[in-house]
C-alpha cells in the first residue's frame, strides 16, 4: 500500500541473507542489556489481521528500531525503497504502542553497512493517535483491495465447484488421465502420466485440477511448459473453458520474457531512463485492476494495458503474479536457482498445485540451471580493462587458476573436488565485486557484469558441490595475446534430483505429463519425485490399424557401419514414396550423417522434391520448413533427431504421413557422456541406460509422435537400425503399435 514512485531496477548488490543476519546481530549487540529483539507483533482493524516482527526496542528511550543491512552510499537507496521502510517502522511502531498502552515512541530506521560496519540512524517521534492514524490509513487502502480479494475468491471457489467441461464427451483415455488428476490433487500427492497426443492433455489436466482448486483450498495452479506452443495449448484451454462457463471468474496471467515483453530495450529499467518506468507505482493500481477486471492476461493483453497506462508490460505482469489464480510459464519460473513463483509460493505461503507440461524435457533443462561456466579467455580479456578497484582480486583468481590447470595434459578432465585455493579466490571476487558495484551502480562495463553474475552463479553452486554434479575442466587451443591454451571451468549437474526435490515439496500436488515418460523410475529418479510417486500409462486413442510399423533390423547405423547404410536407407525412401508419395521425415542421428543420406538420395532420386534442415536456422526458416508441409505439397524433409522437428510441432491429416527414424538417438559418445554414464552407474547402477539408452530413445518416439495426430490419421514409421531388434529397446516403444 505505502509503494509510490519509479520502478528502479538498476542492479544495487544487496547483503547476502548471511551478511543481513550477521548485521542485525552487530547491531543488537551494540544496544543496552535490557534492549528488546525479535518482538512479535499483531493488530487488527476490521476484517484485517495484521502480523510482523519487530528487529528491536529500548524502553529506557522508548525507541522502537527497524534495521536495514545495506552496502555501498546510503544515498544512493531509492526513495521510494526509503518511503516502504518509514511504513514499517510506524506499523509496527504503533502495533507496539497499542500493546502496552504506549502514549508516544520514538520510530527509528537504522541503517548498517554491512562493509563498513557503521550505523545511520534516522529517529522520529510520533504519537499513539498519529500512529493510529496512519495505521488505519493504510488498511483503509488495504480494504478496498481486500474486499475485491475475497469477493472474488468467494465467487471463484462457487463457480469452480460447479465448473463443466466444454465438450459433450471426454475422448479416449482424456476422462482416464482427468480422474488421475483430480485424486492427485485431493491427495495432496505428485502424479506421473505417460499420455499420448491426440487425447487432449492440456485440457484433460487443467479441467480436473480448477475443480479441485475449491476443495483443496488452492491458492493458484502453475501451468509450467518449455515452449511457446505450450503456451499457447494452455491458453487456448482455459480460453474454451471460460467460453463454456461465461461466469466463470478466473484469473489467467501468461508470463513472458522480459526481453519479448520490454517495450524500450535500449532504455535502462529505471525512472530516469525509460518512461514506463518512471512513476510505475504511482499508476499501477489501476492498472493492475483493469488487467484482472481482464480475467485473461495474455502478453498481449499485458501490452495493451501496460500502454494505457503507460507503465512496463513485464513488470505489471510480475506484479500481477500474487493476485492470478492460473499461471502460465516457462519451467524456470518455478523451478531454477532464482525462481519467482517458488519464492512466492514459500514466502507468502501459497497453496499451489504444479502442471509439468512436456515433462520429458525436464531432466536436460534442470541440468542446465543447476550448472555454471567460466570461460578463461573472457575471463582474461575482462581482467584487462577491469577497474583498479577489482584488479587485485582479479588477479589472484588469474594465479589461482593458472596454477590449477598447468599440470592437466588431458583435453578434458573431471576432479573429485573444487580446489579450495580456487574457490576462495571466486568468493573473494564476487565480494569485491559486489562492493565496487554497491558504490557505483550504474555505468559499468557489460564484460565485467557479466562475469560477475556468472561467478557468482559458479560459487552458488560450488558451495552446494556433490555427488549430483561433477567440476570438469575442458583445454582448447586458442592463439591470441592473453592465452596460448583456453580452459573453460564447469560445474556440470548431472542428476537434478536434489535441487528439484524441494520445488516439488513446496507444493500442495504436482503432476508431470508427456507422451515420453517411460521407464517412470528413470524419470522420477532423475527429477527428484517423491518416493512411490504414481505412474500411469493412458490408453491410447489410435488403433494399430493407423500406423504401419516397420522394424528394418538388419541395418546399421552405428557411426563405424554409417557408410554401408546409406544407399539401403536411400533405397527403403524411395521405394516408400513411389509406393505412396505424401509429405515424409527422415531422421537421422547427426548433421554430418544428414548430409551424407541427403547428397546421396538427391543424386539417385532428383524427381523426389526434398529439403534439408540447416545448422543454424532461426526462428523464421524454422517456420518455414514447417509450413512447408501441407496437405496438397508431397516430398521428404530431412531433419536431425532431437532437433527442432522432433518434438512439439503439429502435421496432421496429410500434412504428414510417414516418417523414416534411421538411428537409435543415443547422445554422442564422448568423454563428457563416459563421465556422466560412471557417475550414472555409480548412483543407479544403470549407467548406460539412464545416460544413453533411455534419453535415445524418449526421442525416438517423440519424433515418431509427429505422424499421427488425429483419430482420422494414417500413416508409417520406419524404424532403421539393428538394435531395433532388440527387448531392451522395443519395451521403450508405445505399447500400441504394431511392429512388423
Amino acid at each position: 500500500m505505502a509503494r509510490v514512485g519509479d520502478l528502479d531496477q538498476r542492479f544495487t548488490p544487496s547483503p547476502t541473507a548471511l551478511e543481513g543476519m550477521i548485521g542485525h546481530n552487530t547491531v543488537t549487540s551494540r544496544r543496552p542489556p535490557n534492549y528488546q529483539t525479535e518482538i512479535p507483533l499483531t493488530g487488527e482493524y476490521k476484517n484485517i489481521f495484521v502480523r510482523g516482527r519487530a528487529d528491536g526496542y529500548d524502553p529506557d528511550s522508548n525507541q522502537l528500531e527497524e534495521i536495514k543491512t545495506f552496502k555501498g552510499l546510503l544515498e544512493r537507496m531509492p526513495e521510494n525503497h526509503r518511503h516502504l521502510h518509514w511504513a514499517q517502522a510506524r506499523i509496527y511502531a504503533w502495533l507496539l504502542a497499542d500493546e502496552r498502552n504506549l502514549e508516544e515512541i520514538n520510530a527509528a530506521l537504522v541503517y548498517y553497512n554491512v562493509s563498513s560496519k557503521d550505523e545511520f540512524p534516522l529517529s522520529e517521534l510520533f504519537s499513539a493517535p498519529e500512529l493510529e492514524a496512519y495505521f488505519a490509513e493504510q488498511c483503509e487502502k488495504l480494504q478496498t483491495w481486500a474486499d475485491r480479494e475475497v469477493a472474488h475468491r468467494l465467487a471463484r471457489d462457487k463457480q469452480l465447484a460447479t465448473l463443466k467441461f466444454p465438450h459433450p464427451e471426454f475422448r479416449t483415455g482424456q476422462r482416464f488421465l482427468s480422474e488421475a488428476v483430480y485424486k492427485t490433487a485431493n491427495r495432496g500427492k505428485c502424479l506421473m502420466a505417460q499420455a499420448p497426443t491426440g487425447i487432449g492433455k492440456t485440457l484433460g489436466t487443467i479441467f480436473p485440477l480448477l475443480k479441485a482448486m475449491p476443495r483443496k483450498k488452492l491458492d493458484k495452479i502453475f501451468f509450467l511448459t518449455a515452449k511457446t506452443s505450450g503456451r499457447k495449448l494452455a491458453l487456448d484451454a482455459l480460453e474454451v473453458l471460460q467460453e463454456s462457463n461465461p461466469d466463470l471468474k478466473l484469473r489467467t496471467l501468461e508470463l513472458v520474457a522480459r526481453e519479448k515483453a520490454c517495450e524500450h530495450p535500449d532504455f535502462a529499467c529505471h525512472g530516469e531512463s525509460c518512461p514506463l518506468a518512471k512513476g510505475f507505482y504511482d499508476r499501477l493500481p489501476e492498472a493492475r485492476i483493469e488487467a484482472l477486471d481482464r480475467g485473461m492476461m495474455d502478453k498481449d493483453t499485458l501490452r495493451e494495458v501496460a500502454r494505457k497506462h503507460e507503465i512496463c508490460p513485464y513488470y505489471l505482469g510480475q506484479d500481477l503474479v500474487s493476485w492470478s489464480d492460473v499461471i502460465i510459464g516457462d519451467y524456470n519460473y518455478y523451478f531454477d536457482l532464482y525462481a519467482v513463483l517458488y519464492a512466492g509460493t514459500v514466502i507468502n505461503e501459497w497453496r499451489v498445485s504444479v502442471l509439468v507440461d512436456e515433462a520429458h524435457n525436464m531432466i536436460e533443462r534442470g541440468r542446465k540451471m543447476y550448472s555454471a561456466e567460466l570461460d578463461q579467455f573472457e575471463f582474461e580479456h575482462m581482467r584487462q580493462s577491469a577497474p583498479k578497484a577489482v584488479q587485485g582480486t582479479l588477479n589472484k583468481l588469474s594465479q589461482a587458476w593458472i596454477q590449477l590447470v598447468q599440470d592437466q595434459e588431458a583435453p578434458y578432465e573431471v576432479y573429485s573436488v573444487i580446489e579450495e585455493e580456487l574457490h576462495f579466490a571466486l568468493q573473494r571476487v564476487v565480494t569485491r565485486i559486489t562492493d565496487y558495484l554497491a558504490d557505483r551502480p550504474t555505468n559499468n562495463d557489460a564484460g565485467l557484469l557479466n562475469f560477475y553474475f556468472d561467478a557468482l552463479q559458479f560459487v552458488t553452486l560450488a558451495d552446494s558441490f556433490g555427488p549430483h554434479s561433477m567440476f570438469d575442466i575442458t583445454r582448447t587451443e586458442r592463439r591470441s595475446n592473453l592465452l596460448h591454451e583456453n580452459t573453460v571451468l564447469c560445474i556440470r549437474n548431472v542428476v537434478p534430483a536434489p535441487f528439484l526435490k524441494g520445488r516439488f515439496e513446496a507444493a500442495q500436488s504436482a503432476t508431470l505429463f508427456s507422451a515420453t515418460l517411460s521407464p517412470s523410475h528413470f524419470y522420477s529418479d532423475m527429477l527428484g519425485l517423491p518416493d512411490k510417486t504414481p505412474f500411469i500409462d493412458v490408453p491410447s486413442p489410435f488403433s494399430p490399424e493407423q500406423l504401419k510399423v516397420q522394424a528394418v533390423d538388419h541395418i546399421s547405423t552405428r557411426f563405424l557401419r554409417r557408410k554401408h547404410s546409406l544407399m539401403p536407407i536411400v533405397q527403403i525412401m524411395a521405394k516408400q514414396y513411389r509406393e505412396q508419395p505424401g509429405n515424409y521425415l527422415l531422421f537421422v542421428s547427426s548433421f554430418d550423417y544428414l548430409d551424407q543420406v541427403y547428397t546421396l538420395f538427391s543424386e539417385r532420386c532428383p524427381e523426389i522434391p526434398t529439403r534439408q534442415q540447416s545448422r543454424l536456422m532461426n526462428e523464421a526458416e524454422r517456420q518455414d520448413f514447417i509450413n512447408r508441409f501441407t496437405p496438397t505439397s508431397t516430398g521428404i524433409a530431412f531433419a536431425v533427431l532431437g532437433g527442432s522437428f522432433g518434438e512439439g510441432i503439429d502435421l496432421p491429416g496429410d500434412r504428414l504421413v510417414g516418417a523414416f527414424i534411421a538411428t537409435i538417438g543415443l547422445p554422442q559418445i564422448n568423454e563428457i557422456n563416459e563421465q556422466m554414464r560412471t557417475r550414472m552407474e555409480a548412483i543407479f547402477g544403470q549407467g548406460y541406460q539412464y545416460t544413453y539408452l533411455y534419453p535415445g530413445m524418449q526421442k525416438v518416439v517423440q519424433a515418431a509422435g509427429r505422424v499421427i495426430r488425429t483419430t482420422d490419421d494414417r500413416g508409417v514409421i520406419y524404424l532403421i537400425d539393428d538394435r531395433y531388434g532388440q527387448t531392451e529397446v522395443r519395451e521403450l516403444l508405445p505399447a500400441w503399435w504394431e511392429i512388423s
